[in-house]
């Protein structure tokens, strides 16, 4: 469920209209919903009730720091891929205590630096993650709470770019060497052994990968435990999906919150979830105007303001978003079929081909949907276009939350030698 209707006409984020913002701040742009972002953050929550669980939202999906204050606010806490999300988070008002740093990459700064913050949990994928951890840790006097992130080789998600918990995946740890690394890190100095981590991948529409991961968490927690290894937290990750084409409907979150009571609910651990796509995707769309509407022998093409650089997931992913035009079309008006296309120099800018669309004209907007996740936060300056402005609604209330850069601004990092000056 979004809150973004028509009304009178005209395409509305809550009790805003869409082609007022785009008269204000210009096109293309990004538009988030709060109403949207809080309702599916408690739906998600009231699917674990009873649970001793935390929500930690995964920034990777939308790092804007509107829509992280926004989720704190209603309670979430937070996970985090990077020193700079780590930031982010904290100074989005965020908990330390309900902060997860993952990620196969940490840098030594970036492991000092969440140590020094304070927070929950640091979700450890490899032996040589786990031998610098215990190095920094021990220097500084701590023990870090980890969990080790477990490869359970379990496959899903909608595109193999987005599939995580294989064996072939470079995420995690494999399940077979688990046990003998848990033994290594529960007599490290500078390391205190708190739980198990897991994530198989993203926009999984199936719950049975989900329980057969989880399955294998349970036999995992039942031979550390044998061996005196107190496991008293599991962060499964995210990986729900969210309806990007009709017709492809994910499991709600009260039918997962049930596949976890079942599978590790008796176990007396704490357990944090990571959704991020689900809290986000059907908050946000990205709006843009159509600059020209080129006929061609075979196909009409849709040529519009926004790019691949706005919006990747198109190109990087074959991803399918649908798009609308803000301006309501008239009952019964005949389809035209586009291929909607940006203004990059690649063939691969392209958003959608041979769309069947109400009939457009150079000048109309339109309105790509579940764009909320992996939009505005994988976006480039690509071609030396600036990033486009991001628009907070709340009730009748907007705001930019992020400006449009001045070329100015985007070239102030370069500068000249002073031979070619």
């Amino acid at each position: 469920m979004h809150h973004f209707e028509y009304r009178d006409g005209r395409l509305h984020a809550e009790d805003v209209a869409i082609d007022t913002i785009a008269q204000a701040v210009g096109t293309p742009f990004y538009v988030y919903s709060t109403a949207t972002l809080a309702r599916h953050l408690r739906v998600f929550t009231e699917a674990f009730a009873g649970l001793n669980a935390t929500v930690c939202f995964a920034m990777k999906a939308n790092s804007n720091l509107a829509v992280l204050r926004t989720l704190v606010k209603c309670g979430a806490g937070m996970d985090v891929v990077s020193g700079g999300e780590l930031a982010l988070a904290l100074r989005a008002g965020c908990d330390p205590d309900k902060i997860v740093f993952s990620g196969v990459g940490k840098t030594a700064a970036e492991l000092a630096q969440a140590l020094d913050a304070g927070i929950h949990q640091i979700n450890v994928e490899s032996v040589p993650e786990l031998e610098a951890l215990n190095a920094i840790a021990t220097a500084k006097g701590v023990r870090a709470p980890i969990a080790l992130r477990i490869n359970p080789d379990v496959g899903a998600g909608g595109h193999e770019k987005i599939t995580t918990g294989k064996k072939e995946n470079k995420f995690g740890i494999d399940w077979v060497d688990a046990h003998g690394i848990y033994q290594k890190a529960s007599a490290l100095p500078g390391i205190a052994v708190k739980g198990i981590a897991v994530h198989i991948g993203s926009q999984i529409a199936d719950l049975a990968p989900f329980e057969e991961a989880f399955i294998r968490v349970r036999d995992l927690v039942a031979m550390l435990r044998a061996d005196g290894i107190q496991i008293t937290r599991l962060d499964l990750g995210g990986g729900l999906g969210v309806p990007y084409e009709d017709g492809t409907i994910p499991p709600p979150p009260a039918e997962y919150g049930e596949i976890v009571r079942r599978t590790l609910g008796d176990l007396g651990c704490a357990i944090m979830l990571e959704p991020g796509r689900l809290i986000v995707g059907n908050a946000g769309l990205l709006v843009s105007e159509v600059i020209y509407v080129k006929d061609g022998h075979t196909r009409t093409f849709a040529i519009i303001d926004a790019a691949m650089n706005d919006l990747v997931r198109p190109a990087m992913y074959e991803a399918w978003h649908g798009i609308i035009p803000v301006a309501e079309p008239a009952p019964g008006v005949e389809k035209v079929s586009y291929d909607v296309v940006g203004p990059v120099c690649e063939t691969g800018d392209t958003f959608a081909k041979q769309r069947p669309l109400p009939p457009l004209a150079a000048g109309d907007l339109i309105a790509f949907q579940t764009a909320g996740a992996y939009g505005a936060v994988m976006s480039s300056t690509y071609n030396t276009r600036p990033l486009i402005p991001e628009v907070l609604v709340d009730g009748a209330k907007w705001a930019v939350v992020r400006r449009r850069p001045t070329l100015d601004e985007m070239l102030s990092l370069e500068q000249t030698p002073e031979w070619l000056e």
